[in-house]
């Protein structure tokens, strides 16, 4: 890297994919993946990665700003999508430390990180019925360090406002209320969409095909620059609801496990897309691909009356019925989206960079997606402070097969409830809560501090299905005083130096 331009960076990530829709991670997927099984074949497949959260925002937060997000104002769940800027102001991020190394950054897609919405006499507000449209969103991706942003601020699939908005104006000048019919205290309506307003060329089935020639034409744009070049990636695919209506025409029918692995299936493709791209304008040699998803997948598709409603349409429970088509979306592992077992936070990350990572690796080392950003600042060259990236360790030695044994000391996991759980070695315990700590069938239950948790050896058990904790309370002691010095500390990770950039 001395004398050569540094390394292009595309980070690529899913909403709500498993480690089992993944051909390279589940030889019984039922869902053809061939971008990303190339992607592996060609560089480095993790085994034993992990998001910082089993649900989105946090996950998103923690890419972005190599933090756990529970240090944020966010302790659960997630936030909607008029909801202000989660991002504290001042805080250093992936795009702003790349870009003070000289990189174009850009991002395109899902953001679901916050920003601010006005109304018609440029008053910040985050109520959905006194937004103007035609007013500027701030606080968004150009604010946190990207120099261009085509992006929804919720979730595309379900979570209004929809509508795509380029920097930091809506691409739409005329806006109606869509209205998905009666869907209980959640408002979710018809086919599971939430109820709310849509801009006028909004067409959620075209969301993503949209996204991914943006993506292409942004990476055609940068082939004749001299600099390099930050793309994050965020399609919205495939989170629910995953029904055949939004999925395009030229995905479906594509996988054996309905409409959900189409969308799979479409988010592959996407890969391919951005793949194709960059080896046509001649920058696939000099750019690192990494591929991943924000939390553990749904375990299929929802199931529809004869009208098209959800069965359990009105109830407002979450508690849905699922056609999983035989297809094991999270592999052998137990739990869902949201929960604190592994099913609900374990991720596929595939990274390569031709002529740098061997070619077919697999690595077990335990790995977290807020690492990602004390990677990238390796990678620049970039010195990070002690008030950045304060759970982000670098793995680019592991990438070089260069890396100590093991890279990180351990990692917290975190559910939708609340739950927390910290893993180090083959030892994993669970706080607080002897359920899932989630929202999916089985549903959970938060936390109570004090109650008796969880303690599973996931070498031996990967599954998670005998549970330790009164066979080993020494191992319990010893990781729950970890927990509580990360948590009390403000950071995971040793400090950097002088703490000056």
């Amino acid at each position: 890297m001395e004398a050569m331009r540094k390394p292009n960076i595309v980070f690529i990530m899913a909403d709500d994919m498993g480690v089992g829709d993944v051909g390279c991670y589940n030889s019984q997927s039922k869902i053809p993946t061939p971008n990303m099984d190339r992607l592996a074949s060609e560089g480095i497949r993790f085994t034993d990665a992990h998001a910082p959260s089993a649900v989105c925002t946090p996950t998103r937060y923690g890419v972005m700003t190599g933090r756990y997000c529970w240090r944020s104002r966010l302790k659960e769940g997630v936030i909607g999508g008029y909801a202000p800027p989660l991002i504290e102001p001042g805080r250093l991020t992936i795009a702003s430390i790349l870009k003070e190394q000289g990189y174009s950054t850009a991002c395109i897609g899902k953001w679901h990180i916050g920003a601010t919405f006005h109304d018609s006499d440029g008053n910040p507000t985050g109520k959905e019925d006194e937004v103007d449209f035609a007013q500027p969103i701030t606080g968004g991706p150009v604010s946190v360090g990207f120099d261009y942003a085509f992006w929804n601020a919720g979730c595309g699939t379900c979570a209004p406002p929809y509508g795509f908005i380029e920097n930091e104006k809506f691409i739409d000048e005329e806006f109606s209320f869509l209205d998905t019919g009666e869907g209980g205290p959640l408002n979710l309506g018809r086919a599971g969409q939430w109820r709310g307003m849509e801009g006028r060329s909004w067409v959620t089935r075209d969301a993503d095909p949209i996204i991914a020639k943006k993506a292409c034409s942004y990476i055609e744009e940068r082939a004749q620059a001299d600099a390099p070049f930050f793309l994050y990636l965020t399609p919205n695919a495939p989170h629910e609801p995953c029904y055949d209506q939004f999925v395009p025409e030229f995905a479906r029918g594509k996988s054996e496990a309905g409409a959900r692995g189409d969308l799979v299936w479409l988010f592959d493709w996407i890969v391919g897309e951005v793949l194709d791209s960059l080896k046509l304008t001649g920058q696939l040699e000099n750019t690192i691909v990494i591929v991943t998803s924000d939390n553990g997948a749904l375990p299929g598709t929802f199931t529809l009356d004869d009208q098209g409603n959800r069965i359990d349409a009105g109830t407002g429970t979450r508690e849905f019925v699922y056609e999983t088509y035989g297809h094991k979306s999270n592999g052998d592992y137990r739990g869902y989206k949201a929960h604190i077992w592994d099913g609900g936070h374990r991720e596929p990350l595939i990274v390569s960079w031709p002529g740098t990572i061997k070619s077919g690796v697999v690595s077990d080392e335990l790995v977290c997606l807020t690492d990602v950003m004390a990677t990238c600042a390796e990678i620049a060259e970039c010195s990070l402070p002690n008030d950045a990236a304060e759970d982000s360790v670098s793995i680019l030695p592991a990438l070089l097969g260069e890396a100590p044994d093991p890279i990180r000391e351990a990692v917290v996991h975190h559910s939708s409830f609340g739950v927390f759980s910290i893993r180090q070695g083959k030892w994993k315990v669970v706080l607080g809560t002897k359920t899932s700590g989630g929202w999916p069938t089985p549903r959970g239950e938060h936390p109570v501090e004090g109650a008796p948790g969880q303690l599973y050896d996931v070498e031996a058990d990967p599954g998670e299905e005998t549970d330790l904790w009164d066979e080993h309370a020494d191992v319990v002691a010893r990781l729950t005083g970890l927990l509580n010095e990360y948590r009390q500390s403000g950071r995971s990770v040793p400090y950097r130096g002088t703490g000056e950039s």
